[in-house]
């Protein structure tokens, strides 16, 4: 076939994906055997179509090509037959062996003996080498990479894993440039040609001589005369240009009158028309009835309905301006917008606060008026009001029905089954009087605030999930709500009465954008399946009806002046797309490049200054001007940022609101943001100006700030609620989704010096105050709140040292630059643990404390206590040994549940409400020193003085897989050396801490990716995250303590005793365990063997304990590294 026969295929290809033919463009793949269309592969593996993957792969490949082949092929089928073993199905099992696998038998007739030789095993798991098979789904992925490898690698393959580079519609665009040159050709062109058909070339008729038939079937409509000039593109929804004369503004039109269409009507496929035709009541039942000032129609176009067998998404080609003839829509009128004033320069860069929530954030927005409050709600259904100022919450709510007697049935059935909803959407009103709350389960609340929260309505809106809520002022200030149920819905503002219901999707409504145009009040909505309406405050039905960019979920913004809409989504195949569109003719006036073609779950955006377009994918905030198509820059924050992060700008475009990976918010700020934090006349937050404000009316706010409009936006992908994590001193907190991320930011070309910290001098330290008798600290914690540390002694005895809030600590929360207090309950009540028969030096302590901070468990050799940390009074004491209690962890999704790790090295599961060991896992030989939940995976990990690591289902507790550590060789160890374990914030990768090495695992497989084994330090004492999981702090027996960069493990800072230690020649003092502050990544404390307690911090002015090397030599987390030395690991 000749290259321009190959090209063409490749447009047809084109072609047919943008017409969602998609059987036939993966069959047109593998006849052609131009391109492998992986994810089309990976789709059917995944879903276990072993005849389709087979028959898709014959398009490239046979299986005795070459030896990659070969390979690709007997992966397949001993998975097919490996699970139908595991479905215990013997006779499909041999029909495969028999069928499929018998023909490697003449290259390897050894290993088809031992494959034969499973069929006569119970489990073939008990064969060696697939002891380590999972489930299904865990082992196709595995193999699915395995296959990936081989493809990418087969030279049958070479140059057909990658589609050409083309833009939108290139054979449409083709077949308009030869429209155009005929037409150029004819001997007497007329000035308004009319296309029928394709099937023939064109002419243009004597001018009154009679017109030759079409040999298309079904004759297409005609349209009015059109403006001279040329031919239509042939766009999918694409119109020729107005008449000359002066465009209506958008909207204007169709809803001056109002009224529906008669039922004769004429049907075509017109543009997305928001514009106004002449006739305004054709363009209101119908969605295909084009303006009546449309010209002529494009091929596409027909007056039966079966000439167009489904919906076109939308759009017109960018080759369409290079054409000679013009046959473009009317161009877009208003270009300036005052936007010479900014440059990119002037966007929110630079990580100015970190923000803590607690559980993934769903929906961010600032306040219109107080710019330095921000409204953040979680996936546990948590609502709050930070100062960014002060960094403190000055507002928390949590998801509780009102009146639960007043909920229709189906609801308080849901309740009564799982309490707990998810936050799809905050917004405040456009003064900032109010906000709104949307719920995963049918309510919608709206509070009074923001300082003094007060309920103001419960409106129970929607049959399951309420997806989007705005803000909107038609005649007086009212609610727009949308649904799991289809329908659009308005509210009272003030009343909560419902004022009006909009009926006519055929799917989940998404969002909701209110909008307005001079006089015109108007809501466009939009659907999981890809359909957009637009609505008048009226009970006559939707006013358009059209397919968004890719049939995806989108939400739709105007930018802050009202001026221009945009929109963005993301289909169900992770294809993403941000475009602005021409209102006028309802067509895609640009399409904005540089999101991910596989986004996970819906790409998020805003705008900001009339100039700039924002979007949260691949793990970073990516930024377009409004007028170019191209990425004009990307931010990564810092790393630490999810797949498609919440993003928010305040009014002014000064502070850009970022969710993480790691349950929190991250504020982003241009210089004029900084100011706006520092100033003093924001110190504090005053909620009289906000009342006052509520006067003047504010500019409106919304998901994107809208000059004149208060806009709704989508809700994002919907996740499951988030684990809690114990890490290494029982520290539960609720955590998700974290890929680290190398900081490239950095100059390579400067030479790279690990910090050493040696003096006081050089970072901010302060030793806790104690007058109880001082006694080595076996565990530490900070609070939850991160305003207290409590630490438990040897001798049993627990201290609680409490931040005062006062002039030098606004906020309360712990400092290295405030000396706490150490508190005691006016009853003088000492909180000690049973000691039993125990020798205090030979008990082992451990703790872990409640999620808000009410109670701490705790033992120390005897009976395990539970104390009331506000009275110090020891509430019940439990499981007296022997075996003795010497880890705790609280199960994250039911505080009576605790796993308690046993000296005899069993972990026993017990409920405390009821008293009552509910299981015993019996997997260790030593005792248990560590244990971490990952709601993520829904497993425990354990580990022992065994150095071995062990995975445990969390729904019937069995064993799922072990390993032991990997002891560096010529290394002595104590006989029950701690290896002690804390989650990632991803609750993926895991940190597993012995006294010989760092070590980074991926769950549950334990597959060990990274491991650093300090030569020169002594023992590494104790080792945690910190609580962004950005860095590890690790603490040794010669009193250092060193920073490593979590994703690699590379060491940036050393922080020598020197630096917070008091010279004392006749004592050995070192830190025996380290805890990490909850909100800020770079404080810690240590706890000593002289019973102290430091607290660390680097100084103001430098921000951070050292800086990252260079990351060519450690980037990556796919592959496994040692380091046998203090310098970095080594790939």
């Amino acid at each position: 076939m000749s290259s321009l026969s190959r090209e063409l295929v490749f447009l047809i290809l084109q072609f047919l994906d943008e017409e969602k033919f998609k059987e036939t463009v993966h069959k047109l793949e593998q006849e052609s055997g131009f391109y492998f269309n992986m994810r089309y592969f990976e789709d059917l593996v995944t879903a276990g179509e072993w005849d389709e993957v087979e028959k898709y792969l014959s398009g490239f490949t046979k299986v005795d090509d070459n030896r990659y082949s070969m390979k690709i092929f007997f992966e397949i089928r001993k998975q097919k037959y490996l699970e139908a073993l595991d479905r215990g199905d013997r006779a499909k099992a041999v029909d495969i062996l028999v069928k499929d696998l018998k023909v490697f038998s003449a290259f390897n007739e050894e290993l088809f003996k031992e494959i034969t030789q499973l069929l006569t095993l119970e489990n073939f798991r008990e064969n060696e080498q697939l002891s380590k098979y999972g489930d299904t789904k865990s082992a196709r992925g595995i193999m699915l990479a395995e296959l990936k490898k081989l493809i990418e690698a087969n030279p049958l393959f070479r140059d057909k894993l990658q589609f050409p580079t083309l833009k939108n519609s290139r054979l449409r665009t083709l077949i308009n440039q030869s429209l155009n040159w005929q037409h150029q050709l004819c001997k007497n062109p007329r000035s308004n040609p009319d296309i029928k058909t394709l099937f023939v070339d064109h002419t243009c008729g004597p001018p009154n001589g009679a017109r030759a038939p079409s040999p298309v079937t079904n004759p297409l409509m005609n349209a009015a005369v059109p403006k001279p000039g040329g031919f239509p593109p042939l766009g999918a929804h694409t119109a020729f240009p107005a008449a000359p004369t002066p465009i209506p503004t958008p909207l204007a039109g169709w809803m001056a009158n109002p009224s529906p269409v008669p039922p004769h009507a004429a049907a075509s496929t017109g543009p997305m028309g928001l514009g106004a035709p002449n006739n305004a009541a054709a363009l209101l039942k119908r969605p295909r009835t084009p303006p009546s000032n449309s010209a002529a129609m494009d091929y596409q176009t027909a007056d039966s309905e079966h000439v167009l067998k489904r919906a076109r998404p939308f759009g017109i080609s960018d080759e369409v301006n290079t054409l000679p003839v013009n046959i473009l829509p009317v161009a877009y009128n208003s270009q300036s917008h005052g936007q010479s004033s900014y440059s990119s320069d002037d966007l929110p860069r630079n990580v100015l606060i970190n923000l803590n929530q607690g559980s993934a954030v769903k929906s961010l927005d600032f306040h219109p008026v107080q710019q330095i409050l921000l409204l953040v709600g979680t996936n546990m259904g948590d609502v709050m009001v930070w100062d960014l100022v002060s960094r403190e919450r000055i507002a928390t709510r949590n998801f509780k029905v009102w009146e639960l007697g007043a909920c229709s049935m189906p609801l308080q059935a849901s309740l009564a089954n799982d309490y707990t909803a998810s936050i799809n959407r905050v917004m405040w009103s456009p003064d900032g009087t109010l906000f709104g709350v949307a719920y995963s389960k049918h309510i919608v609340h709206i509070y009074s605030g923001p300082n003094d929260l007060r309920n103001h309505l419960e409106i129970e809106a929607h049959v399951g999930s309420v997806n989007d809520l705005a803000f909107s002022d038609p005649n007086k200030l009212c609610i727009v709500t949308c649904g799991e149920d289809r329908l659009i819905k308005v509210w009272d503002a003030a009343t909560g009465v419902k004022q009006y219901t909009f009926e006519g999707h055929e799917a989940p409504v998404y969002s909701v954008c209110p909008h307005h145009k001079e006089n015109i009040q108007f809501i466009f909505s939009t659907t999981t399946d890809g359909k957009i309406k637009a609505w008048l405050y009226d009970n006559m039905g939707s006013r358009v009806d059209y397919d968004a960019p890719g049939h995806s979920s989108t939400m739709m913004a105007y930018s802050a002046d009202g001026s221009r809409l945009f929109s963005c989504g993301t289909n169900k195949e992770g294809e993403s797309f941000l475009v602005e569109w021409n209102e006028s003719e309802g067509t895609v006036k640009r399409a904005y490049h540089g999101l991910g073609k596989r986004s996970v779950g819906v790409v998020q955006f805003d705008t900001t200054r009339n100039r700039f377009l924002a979007a949260g994918d691949e793990f970073m905030v990516k930024f377009w001007d409004m007028d170019g198509v191209n990425l004009l820059t990307t931010i990564e924050a810092d790393g630490g940022l999810p797949a498609s992060p919440r993003i928010r700008f305040n009014k002014e475009g000064t502070l850009l609101a970022v969710s993480t990976s790691e349950n929190g918010v991250k504020i982003l700020a241009n210089a004029e943001g900084v100011r706006l934090l520092r100033s003093p006349e924001n110190r504090p937050f005053d909620a009289s100006r906000v009342a006052s404000a509520g006067v003047v009316k504010a500019p409106s706010i919304s998901a994107f700030p809208a000059g004149s409009a208060v806009v709704g936006a989508s809700i994002g992908d919907r996740t499951a609620p988030v684990a809690a994590m114990v890490g290494m001193n029982n520290d539960n907190r609720s955590l998700v989704d974290v890929k680290p991320r190398v900081d490239e930011s950095l100059d390579k070309s400067k030479v790279w010096k690990l910090t050493e910290v040696n003096e006081a001098s050089q970072c901010r330290s302060l030793r806790l105050p104690d007058t109880i008798s001082a006694m080595r600290v076996s565990r530490l914690i900070y609070t939850n709140s991160g305003l207290a540390i409590l630490a438990l002694a040897s001798n049993a005895v627990h201290k609680l040292w409490k931040w005062q809030r006062n002039d030098r600590n606004l906020t309360g929360k712990a400092t290295a630059s405030v000396v706490p207090q150490l508190w005691q309950p006016s009853s003088g009540i000492i909180m000690t643990n049973d000691l039993s028969d125990t020798n205090p030096e030979d008990a082992v302590s451990c703790f872990a404390l409640s999620k808000n901070d009410s109670y701490v468990m705790s033992a120390s050799g005897g009976k395990i206590s539970l104390f009331n940390m506000m009275t110090f009074k020891t509430m019940t004491t439990f499981m007296a040994p022997p075996p003795a209690a010497t880890f705790l962890a609280f199960h994250p999704q039911d505080n009576n549940i605790i796993a308690i790790g046993m000296e005899d090295s069993s972990i026993q599961i017990y409920n405390v409400r009821v008293d009552e060991v509910k299981t015993k896992l019996k997997g260790h030989q030593k005792r248990i020193t560590g244990l971490a939940f990952s709601n993520a995976l829904n497993v425990l990990v354990s580990s022992g003085a065994d150095a071995q690591l062990c995975v445990w289902s969390m729904e019937g507790w069995e064993k799922l897989s072990h390993k032991y550590l990997q002891i560096p060789s010529g290394r002595a160890v104590t006989p029950l050396a701690d290896t002690r374990v804390q989650f990632h914030q991803d609750q993926i990768h895991l940190l597993a801490v012995h006294e010989t090495q760092i070590a980074i695992y991926e769950a549950p497989k334990l597959e060990c990716l990274r491991q650093w084994v300090p030569q020169e330090r002594g023992p590494i004492t104790h080792a945690t995250y910190s609580c962004d999981s950005q860095s590890i702090y690790v603490s040794f027996e010669d009193g250092s303590v060193s920073v490593l960069t979590a994703s690699n493990l590379r060491l940036r800072c050393r922080i020598n005793p020197s630096a917070y230690l008091s010279p004392n020649p006749s004592m050995r003092v070192y830190p025996v365990v380290i805890a990490a502050h909850p909100l800020e990544p770079t404080q810690f404390a240590l706890g000593l063997t002289d019973g102290g307690v430091c607290v660390l911090e680097p100084l103001e002015s430098e921000g951070q304990w050292g800086t990252p090397p260079p990351a060519e030599n450690g980037a990556g987390t796919s592959t496994a590294a040692v380091a046998t030395g203090t310098d970095q690991p080594q790939r």
